[in-house]
């Protein structure tokens, strides 16, 4: 379970964050909704310490975030918009196994781990490419992947379907589900609801630092209207 207990942040004298708080169950799969800078993306970077709230708290599983960085970001994996911003190593099976290999796993398990994340996002036997010779959508690839070979209790990604191809984020989306299915807390930002709407349980929408939507995805449609956001049709 994710606590955010009446967090507010601000940056450069600007209020990001303003008294949030909610609740994410375990292996509830949330969407988090709103246009460019409704809150949304730094709200979720609470999630295992890489922001830290002037004021409230964020807690893991009972555990605020503040008192025990590890075991929040052992137990939550996080998949930025940018893959970038996250790669550690230069090829795909030495950037994926980075994770597990710092959890002190065997090689048998490490391997079993990357192994079934790079098959999840169809990377399957691409272990020794380097990661800058890979377009960008293989890049986001490799960055779910990575986060995936953690086995998190809880799997944060923004806006993670940017630059993949119809076969990819199919695949991801199923093993997103199964994720979830299997107790997995999955949280996804994005301002386009169409390809993932269908998943999930939860509707979280964003404005200027506040939860305008918290609902369930079929009376959520219609509470969206207006926040530049994308939905199914009906």
């Amino acid at each position: 379970m994710i606590e955010f207990r009446s967090v507010s942040y601000a940056f450069d004298d600007v209020n990001v964050l303003e008294d949030v708080s909610l609740t994410i169950d375990d292996g509830e799969f949330v969407l988090f909704a709103g246009a460019n800078g409704s809150g949304k993306t730094t709200l979720l970077r609470h999630c295992n310490g890489l922001l830290t709230p002037d004021s409230g708290e964020v807690l893991v599983d009972e555990t605020p975030v503040s008192e025990n960085l590890v075991a929040a970001r052992s137990n939550v994996g996080m998949v930025f918009q940018h893959p970038r911003d996250q790669f550690v190593a230069a090829t795909v099976g030495a950037d994926v196994a980075f994770g597990p290999e710092n959890l002190g796993l065997s090689r048998q398990e490490i391997d079993r781990r990357v192994d079934a994340a790079l098959e999840a996002v169809n990377m399957a036997g691409r272990e020794d490419e380097r990661i800058d010779a890979l377009s960008g959508g293989e890049q986001s690839r490799v960055a779910i992947a990575g986060a995936l070979a953690m086995e998190p209790t809880h799997l944060v990604l923004d806006e993670p379907f940017t630059g993949l191809d119809d076969p990819a984020k199919r695949s991801v989306l199923e093993r997103l589900e199964s994720l979830s299915a299997d107790g997995t807390g999955v949280l996804l930002a994005t301002h386009d609801l169409r390809d993932v709407l269908a998943l999930a349980d939860r509707v979280v929408a964003m404005r200027d630092g506040h939860i305008v939507v918290d609902e369930p995805p079929a009376r959520a449609r219609e509470a969206l209207s207006g926040l530049e956001v994308r939905v199914p049709e009906a």
